[in-house]
């Protein structure tokens, strides 16, 4: 894996170097950063921090995780927030699974 950066150019958003996953990166006509094969979930820098959200929200792919990993059944976040769909859940899970799908190395001691 390499790190990388992102600049805003003077025409939106422009992809100098990205991290190495398995998702690629293009741009919308908005210049929000959108995921190849999620296209659910985009990147602004402009909102929520550049965080990754659900397309069309402020929801952070993180918001949905942690309400998940606390309990919250999907009905329940559904209801909580009616402006998220149960397709947008999945592609959270799915999201945040490509990118736990990585090698751990532990060091010897």
């Amino acid at each position: 894996c390499h790190r990388g950066w992102i600049e805003r150019g003077h025409g939106g958003f422009r992809a100098e170097e990205v991290d190495s996953l398995d998702v690629g990166i293009k741009f919308t006509q908005t210049g929000n950063m959108q995921l190849s094969g999620y296209p659910r979930i985009v990147i602004d820098p402009a909102i929520c921090g550049g965080r990754p959200i659900i397309s069309g929200t402020r929801m952070r792919v993180s918001d949905i995780l942690e309400l998940l990993g606390n309990g919250a059944s999907e009905a329940e976040i559904l209801k909580d927030f009616p402006y998220v769909k149960g397709a947008d859940i999945r592609a959270c899970l799915n999201y945040a699974a490509s990118l736990a799908d990585h090698p751990v190395v532990i060091a010897a001691e």
